[in-house]
């Protein structure tokens, strides 16, 4: 009897050994760090919002295969040392499954490795960077153009279209920047050209005076910015301020945020802009987005931003994947579920995202826009350099 006792709790402790964290019969722990006190804030609240919107309607729907997903969010105040502790609570206290929609390059490089060394996927990172799918990793999934494409397509479109010839670059000292930093140097050489000058920033800079004279008397006509939303404004604002005209300035995705655009009295007219989709406006937006954005604003209070619509649409395709992965769920039963998905359209219709088995970023397109009358227009687009 004692044999049979220990041979039962043997296999049972052996089952638990090989159960995957995070998932349990009727249940799945998805977690994400980001910013919900710090300078990325309006970012990151309601990319939060838009998972639980979304998250909501798959659990009042009753789930998938008898589970429920619980969120669980930690706020790292957009510090690399916050989003370590954030990142570790997640991992090893509330022992989640998946980490989906987490902000920040340099937060999720910090914590990428111990994350992927506990078998935990990163799935849709808020932050553009190539490292959040380069070098291949099956457990990483991004959505769309890396801020590397969109500043290469940036660039090349304005040189040829708009003759700009004297190409600079205005950049956040962090991983990030040293990204839009490459991107720049291997357009212009791709296209014969030197980089005329460089200036670089701390993501806490307030003051872009002395940047902005440095590419100003080095004669740019173009300069790239691997720049977020604040460190975007202020520098676009301090060239209108010294009468700095004849320059094109483009930045990413980072940027892409109606907070930029809006800025009062048209101070951000002119500026340049990509991403991997175009988001709507309410005034013309069609029936199915006027409706999800009735539906946002009647939970939440507020008009949505682009970052409720991402934490939305990323939210979207782990709830596909994990209702094609089955009863038998997974880590691996998730990601060969991720690696079905073939042009796959979110419920917004914004854009489309295809992986297998070696394709872990979704989509390399993107669309190029101009600030006009405080709104992001289009200028073109899907394009690629």
């Amino acid at each position: 009897m004692k044999i049979f006792v220990y041979l039962f709790f043997s296999l049972f402790l052996s089952c638990l050994s090989f159960a995957d964290q995070g998932i349990t019969e009727d249940q799945i722990l998805i977690g994400m760090h980001t910013d919900l006190s710090g300078p990325a804030s309006m970012i990151g609240k309601q990319s939060v919002d838009g998972v639980n919107m979304r998250i909501d309607e798959f659990n009042q729907a009753g789930g998938a295969h008898g589970r429920t997903i619980k969120f669980i969010v930690e706020d790292h105040q957009y510090t690399v040392p916050r989003a370590v502790q954030a990142a570790n609570k997640l991992l090893r206290k509330d022992k989640i499954g998946f980490m989906l929609g987490s902000l920040g390059t340099p937060m999720n490089n910090a914590v990428m490795s111990d994350q992927l060394s506990m078998n935990i996927p990163s799935l849709f990172p808020l932050t553009a960077a190539r490292s959040m799918f380069e070098p291949y990793d099956r457990l990483k999934f991004t959505s769309g153009s890396t801020y590397y494409d969109q500043i290469r397509t940036g660039l090349k479109y304005l040189i040829e279209n708009n003759n700009r010839k004297s190409v600079c670059v205005l950049y956040e000292d962090t991983d990030f920047g040293q990204e839009i930093v490459d991107a720049v140097d291997d357009q212009l050489a791709a296209m014969n050209m030197t980089l005329v000058e460089s200036a670089s920033a701390k993501p806490t800079d307030t003051d872009f005076t002395s940047q902005i004279k440095k590419l100003y008397n080095a004669g740019c006509d173009l300069v790239a910015m691997g720049t977020i939303v604040r460190t975007t404004i202020l520098p676009f604002m301090k060239a209108k301020e010294i009468n700095w005209t004849d320059v094109d300035f483009v930045t990413t995705s980072a940027s892409y945020y109606t907070v930029v655009a809006e800025q009062p009295n048209g101070v951000m007219n002119g500026l340049y802009c990509l991403n991997s989709v175009v988001f709507p406006y309410y005034d013309t937006a069609n029936e199915i987005e006027k409706k999800w954005w009735d539906k946002f604003k009647s939970i939440y209070a507020t008009d949505p931003n682009t970052g409720a619509i991402y934490g939305y649409i990323f939210a979207d395709i782990v709830v596909e994947a994990i209702k094609r992965a089955g009863k038998d769920l997974t880590v691996d039963s998730f990601v060969e579920a991720m690696e079905t998905l073939k042009d796959y359209e979110d419920p917004l219709k914004l854009g489309s995202v295809t992986f297998n088995s070696d394709q872990r970023q979704g989509s390399n397109i993107s669309y190029f826009f101009q600030v006009q009358n405080e709104r992001f227009e289009v200028i073109s687009g899907p394009i690629n350099y």
